[in-house]
């Protein structure tokens, strides 16, 4: 099966792909499925999800994978680019009736070779708590559907807690809970304990402590996914009304906001030392945000259907010198970013971590991250110094940023590119025509402009405007552009707080919170490939490998470059393509 070039049919899976670091290599023995291997009809079903964890036993066998498929839930050891478990012998499965599983979280600070915590959302709104090693079930939150009766949409033990977790529902409420709490045998009363723009944040009232400890009400519409920073402070949140909102989880405050092109967005990360977010959704695009300058600073454009899921690769993401730490929020941030990452900081983590602001950077950074879609294709994509730092704002081209050609001289120079006359300097870098018009921070973001952290790379001319910007905007204009906001902000102790009224699009477009398309720089995908038949719902970036999954229910594993040649030994079977034989 040939996996490059034009001339072949377009409904060809790919089973290998090459980028900058070498061939990735699609590997049959280690896939993983129901124990049939026969594809899920996925019709009306929900996504496929898939969890890792760790047990750090001695074996070297540590790694454990949990996924659902329809009222399915299995769990199996993980072999990575080795051959796949006997998948006839799952260490636990479960079938469910009358409800199916829609995501799940292992606890990875409490995980042993013996036990292990695994939360378990459903579509009827309830969430298990399990032991799948164990094969215990110890608790049910949420029995009754007094709580919520909506769909689970995400759950997520709460970084470094042995016992609380958050839960978002299709209803645009998002919970917290604790494991050593009952959720009572009544509807919970809640209390108003903090309201902003477009959210609202309740206490639950009772005379003995009981679940849910807080509800969160977010914007309108399902809340799709959620994702806590590395360092554990902060959320970021995607809603079906197309809003990233990024909260300080401790002191409910909101940090920042973005809005999709159009339609909902579904799926966000942040990159491995925080300082970006990525989210994708039903524009098809992918978006990078910075979560200092609380602004968009580029689009992907390379799926032909929604974006299901965005990943960075830590792995893959590079950082070629570093400087002493610095880092441009508040006093609080940078002691927190000391503890950055808790239990998961690996060597790219801390070096991004050592990585400074703009006043004197690292010689070279590059941040991997990809997408897979509805449209079955996996995007990879780089985000380069001329994206995060541009270093030429007087010119008025713009470039779409090849990413692919972006290791070599002359980065950003795709052929549509035009040289401002009398700017000596190479090809004119994107985003340059984006200042003037994304300069403003949020309202209620905790670092301004100011701070420096755009201002070295930027030119005299453009430091002046930001400052001017941010004088003339103070936060109160601001919130003008926060259109939800300002629909809303009606005061009032009622339960339902956040007024339910539509965003009129055109009133965000060309506004901070969603610039137009020109306003900022266009990447390209590094690679494109279609790798499944039905609509990819998983991608997670592992040390050896790649992993993706399909609505059929095929977890598939990706050998990264030099991580597959270790098959040799192990796994005479595989075929040198890596095609499925």
């Amino acid at each position: 099966m040939a996996t490059e070039g034009g001339g072949k049919e377009m409904n060809e899976i790919k089973t290998q792909f090459t980028t900058r670091e070498g061939l990735y290599k699609l590997l049959p023995h280690s896939e993983y499925s129901r124990p049939n291997r026969v594809p899920f009809n996925s019709q009306g079903s929900n996504p496929v999800r898939v969890s890792f964890v760790n047990l750090n036993d001695q074996s070297g066998n540590g790694d454990r994978l949990c996924f659902n498929v329809g009222r399915e839930l299995y769990f199996y050891i993980y072999k990575g680019v080795r051959k796949a478990a006997d998948l006839s012998k799952p260490i636990d499965k479960r079938i469910y009736k009358g409800t199916q599983p829609t995501c799940h979280d292992f606890n990875h600070l409490t995980a042993t070779a013996e036990s292990v915590s695994l939360l378990v959302g459903f579509s009827a709104g309830q969430v298990q708590l399990i032991d799948p090693i164990k094969k215990e079930t110890s608790k049910l939150f949420n029995e009754e559907r007094l709580i919520d009766k909506s769909r689970v949409t995400c759950v997520k033990w709460v970084p470094g807690s042995e016992s609380l977790f958050l839960v978002a529902h299709a209803s645009g409420n998002m919970y917290l809970y604790n494991v050593e709490h009952t959720c009572g045998t009544t509807a919970p009363h809640y209390q108003l304990l903090k309201q902003g723009e477009s959210f609202a944040v309740h206490t639950c009232k009772s005379k003995s402590t009981r679940n849910p400890l807080l509800k969160w009400t977010v914007g309108e519409g399902a809340l799709n996914e959620f994702a806590f920073s590395p360092d554990g402070k902060f959320l970021a949140c995607v809603s079906q009304d197309g809003f990233l909102r990024v909260f300080n989880f401790d002191s409910v405050e909101l940090h920042g906001t973005m809005k999709s092109y159009f339609g909902g967005l579904l799926c966000v990360c942040w990159s491995p030392d925080g300082k970006y977010i990525v989210t994708g959704g039903e524009d098809d695009l992918v978006t990078v945000w910075s979560f200092v300058d609380c602004r968009v600073i580029a689009r992907g454009h390379g799926h032909k259907s929604w974006v299901s899921v965005v990943a960075f690769d830590p792995y893959t993401t590079s950082v070629e010198e570093s400087d002493p730490m610095e880092f441009s929020g508040s006093d609080e941030d940078f002691q927190d970013l000391l503890h950055f990452g808790r239990d998961r900081a690996n060597s790219t983590q801390s070096r991004l971590s050592k990585r400074n602001s703009a006043e004197s950077r690292p010689v070279s950074v590059t941040y991997r991250f990809g997408s897979v879609g509805q449209d079955t294709q996996l995007c990879l994509w780089d985000l380069t110094e001329d994206i995060l730092f541009p270093h030429q704002p007087l010119s008025r081209a713009r470039t779409h940023t090849n990413v692919m050609n972006a290791t070599s001289p002359p980065a950003g120079s795709t052929g549509n590119s035009v040289t401002t006359p009398g700017n000596s300097a190479p090809p004119p870098l994107p985003r340059s025509n984006s200042l003037p018009h994304s300069t403003v921070s949020s309202a209620g973001s905790k670092s301004s402009v100011a701070d420096g952290a755009v201002a070295s790379g930027v030119s005299k001319f453009a430091t002046l405007s930001l400052h001017d910007r941010k004088d003339r905007h103070h936060e109160k204009d601001h919130k003008r552009n926060h259109s939800m906001g300002h629909i809303s902000s009606k005061s009032s102790d009622k339960l339902n707080l956040v007024t339910k009224t539509k965003t009129d699009p055109a009133k965000t477009l060309g506004t901070p919170l969603c610039p137009r398309m020109e306003d900022v720089p266009l990447l390209e995908p590094l690679i494109c490939k279609k790798i499944a038949h039905e609509r990819l719902t998983v991608l997670i970036f592992l040390e050896d490998c790649i992993v993706t999954a399909c609505q059929e229910g095929f977890i598939c594993t990706w050998g990264r470059p030099g991580k597959v040649g270790l098959l040799s030994s192990q796994n005479q079977a595989s075929s040198p393509g890596g095609t499925v034989v």
